[in-house]
């Protein structure tokens, strides 16, 4: 009578994990082989997740330690631009026919206020005409536009828009920390320039940007530039060397911050610069 040898069958564990395998008769060497090649592979699979989880984890601890950037905001308090009419303007005529306008006899000049964008335009008899108040350059642009097309359709004067360039820009921002003036004079006698009878802030100049900066022990700075781009660039200059002379604020520090920044938002204009408006070109 012949033996029927029954099929062998059992489990093998991998990392914890059972995988079937089962033995047929005259195979049973093949199956022990896919056996362990499966165990292998299962294996191979876990420890490269594992060497994947420690690296996140590393990447995780490493972006957690890195420091946090500190941010600066830089608002634009004035812009100035100037342009010209190429035709000549009888100032006693606008003052008599204009709106929102006031005749400077001694200055010899005629100052007209709009209201969108916000602005006081300075005009001489010889056609040039400067802009103040605006803060922004292309609010500046569609001021003086508008100055000149006032001219043309109230007043029919004859103008023609150009030579238009923005000529000087103010910026204020606040530094993150306290700064000893007293020591960052110190350390760059021939850039800057401290005299506390007579101003309480240091006279930083940088002549590659044409800039005058202002700078306080409250951290705040004021910078008068050509450009809101040379602004911003006297800015991202001077901050990693007042960095050097941080110091923590004081109550009193707070306290003129605050100040500062609500005469600075209070004093604005409710109402934005409409950008979008009618702008036509002026012949």
């Amino acid at each position: 009578m012949a033996l029927v040898q029954p099929l062998a069958s059992g489990n093998v564990m991998t990392n914890g994990s059972a995988t079937n395998c089962s033995a047929v008769p005259g195979k049973a060497a093949g199956a022990a082989l896919g056996c362990d090649t499966a165990a292998a592979q299962q294996l191979s699979s876990d420890t490269q997740q594992a060497a994947d989880h420690k690296s996140g984890a590393a990447a995780a601890g490493e972006a957690e330690e890195a420091p946090v950037e500190e941010e600066v905001d830089i608002t634009i308090n004035n812009v100035v631009c100037s342009f010209s009419v190429r035709c000549h303007l009888d100032l006693r005529y606008i003052a008599m026919n204009g709106d929102n306008v006031e005749y400077r006899r001694e200055n010899g000049m005629v100052t007209m206020k709009l209201r969108k964008p916000y602005t006081t335009a300075s005009m001489w008899s010889s056609g040039k005409i400067t802009c103040t108040g605006l803060t922004s350059e292309p609010a500046a642009k569609v001021a003086a536009r508008r100055v000149a097309r006032y001219l043309q359709k109230r007043l029919n004067y004859q103008t023609r828009f150009c030579n238009f360039r923005v000529v000087n820009v103010l910026g204020t921002c606040t530094m993150p920390f306290a700064i000893k003036i007293a020591d960052f004079s110190q350390k760059y006698p021939r850039l800057a320039c401290y005299e506390p009878e007579l101003h309480p802030g240091v006279t930083f100049r940088i002549k590659e940007f044409k800039a005058t900066l202002k700078v306080f022990s409250t951290g705040s700075i004021t910078v008068t530039a050509p450009s809101v781009a040379a602004v911003q660039r006297a800015i991202e200059h001077i901050f990693p060397l007042v960095n050097e002379f941080r110091k923590e604020r004081t109550a009193a520090d707070l306290a003129a911050v605050a100040a500062s920044r609500a005469r600075r938002y209070g004093s604005r204009d409710s109402s934005e610069s409409d950008l979008d408006d009618d702008d036509s070109d002026i012949d």
